[in-house]
């Protein structure tokens, strides 16, 4: 009975036991089998995330900026100021301060348009002695003002032949000088950004039209675009650009150098005004506080124009809205992170079509004096890749007058210098007018020469979002290097304007 009741209470017991941990066994079991093999490979290398941009930001601005709705962004005109009040409101969702008129974003830069009432002249008077008599000629019948910075002007002859110009060397001219320019037409058209810098007032050519065109254009009374109050025009105000026809052009040719020139038109004044956006985030460091860097792109484009294949609006997705959607993301991402060294100002300009009338007044009316920007970069045209350069890269204008360019890209910048030299990019954005002035100043693009420039076909359909990504996201860790370092930039040896 003793022994019956012990196997009785040892079963009992066993069961017991049995029920306690066959749980933790089976569960032991199930852990050992899901967890990994033990691998005798060696553990990938530690790889740096790549800065991370918003896709959608991006195609978002350009969706809207280039739309049929904001009608070319017109220089000047009521649509620009809508971009620069819309600019304005993502810089204040960003945490960029404003930093334009009356607690805002947006700066006004008053302006004015001369209105000629007449077709304008040009009398030569050949110098005393000359065996050749002066000579008085009407617009409109012996030359077309194809561009006109100012209704009055006069200045000694000079001629030139492009084809003899070095466009990579420095014009040694007389400022003021009137230029009678000869050769093939894209000589001559390369030269005009070189002949304006070295100070020339006007550039007199070959007509490319016919007779027939030549007449009809002569019919209408030359237009004059808008300048800021009180000035010629913008730091980027084209020259007075006269084309002759055949019979001008020969008498022109027979005149001696030194005939003086000189040209008026009448006019009346209407006023007007250019819109800028313009926003701040204050460095955090004393001395770097005035040390800035300024981002900057232009807002307008050329509204509407002469239609082509149907389509009137000159939409400006490359040029230049995505040059003012890469400075939006770059506030983004500076404005979402720890507040930087450097104060950094965001400047998206007005009227840049019209000769730099945004950036010239912005230069004038900065949120700091221009001896505390220690940099620009001006964004224009990366909304495609250029064919010149390796993939996803972009380029900066006048690689070799600084220090910037090669300090960037030796911090991962995808930058390479400006492949186009020929075409004078650096003068012909709104970094030329702060250049000018000593801020160390230079353009980042990927402008590839491509024959939608200043046409309605620039727009959305022909843009390369994913180049656009790779671009702004090359350049969001250099930036925020820059922003916090100590580095200072310096004009090379003959390198500034």
């Amino acid at each position: 009975m003793l022994k019956t009741n012990q196997r009785r209470w040892t079963l009992v017991l066993r069961s017991v036991l049995a029920l306690v941990f066959l749980p933790v066994v089976l569960f032991s079991v199930s852990v050992l089998a899901q967890a990994p093999a033990v691998s005798t490979k060696p553990p990938a290398p530690h790889r740096a995330p790549l800065p991370a941009v918003c896709a959608a930001c991006i195609r978002a601005h350009e969706e809207f900026l280039a739309s049929d709705a904001m009608q070319g962004r017109g220089s000047g005109t009521h649509d620009e100021l809508v971009t620069a009040t819309y600019v304005g409101s993502e810089l204040r969702q960003y945490g960029i301060e404003p930093a334009g008129d009356n607690g805002g974003y947006v700066q006004a830069a008053p302006t004015e348009r001369r209105k000629l009432s007449a077709q304008p002249t040009l009398v030569f008077t050949p110098p005393a002695g000359s065996a050749v008599s002066a000579a008085t000629w009407t617009g409109g019948k012996d030359f077309l003002a194809g561009s006109l910075k100012q209704t009055e002007f006069s200045g000694p002859l000079l001629k030139l032949n492009a084809e003899t110009l070095d466009p990579a060397k420095k014009l040694q001219i007389n400022p003021g000088s009137v230029v009678l320019l000869t050769g093939a037409r894209d000589k001559v058209r390369q030269s005009y950004s070189a002949l304006m810098a070295a100070g020339a007032i006007a550039l007199l050519v070959k007509s490319s039209r016919s007779a027939a065109e030549f007449e009809a254009e002569g019919k209408g009374i030359p237009e004059m675009p808008s300048r800021l109050q009180g000035t010629s025009g913008g730091d980027l105000s084209t020259l007075n650009l006269l084309s002759l026809n055949a019979e001008s052009l020969q008498q022109a040719q027979d005149l001696p150098e030194g005939t003086t020139v000189q040209f008026s038109a009448p006019s009346t004044v209407e006023t007007s005004f250019t819109w800028n956006a313009v926003g701040i985030l204050r460095g955090t460091d004393p001395k770097l506080q005035h040390a800035a860097v300024l981002f900057s792109a232009h807002l307008d484009h050329l509204g509407i124009g002469e239609p082509v294949n149907g389509d009137k609006i000159y939409h400006g997705a490359d040029d230049d809205a995505s040059g003012t959607t890469a400075v939006l993301e770059l506030a983004r991402v500076l404005g979402a992170g720890p507040r930087p060294r450097r104060t950094v100002i965001f400047a998206l300009f007005g009227s840049e079509e019209l000769g730099g009338l945004g950036s010239t007044y912005f230069r004038e009316h900065a949120p700091l004096p221009l001896h505390e920007i220690a940099a620009n970069l001006e964004f224009e045209m990366i909304g495609r890749a250029d064919p010149a350069v390796p993939a996803d890269t972009v380029w900066l204008t006048g690689w070799e007058r600084s220090n910037l360019g090669p300090t960037l890209a030796a911090h991962g910048a995808k930058l390479v210098g400006d492949p186009h030299p020929e075409e004078h990019f650096f003068m012909r954005s709104d970094n030329y007018v702060l250049a000018k002035k000593g801020v160390v100043a230079q353009t980042i693009s990927s402008y590839g020469l491509h024959p939608d420039l200043h046409r309605p076909s620039d727009n959305l359909a022909h843009l390369d979002f994913v180049h656009m990504d790779a671009a702004i996201r090359s350049l969001i860790a250099p930036v925020k290097w820059l922003v916090n370092s100590d580095f200072t930039p310096n004009w090379n040896p003959g390198g500034q304007p």
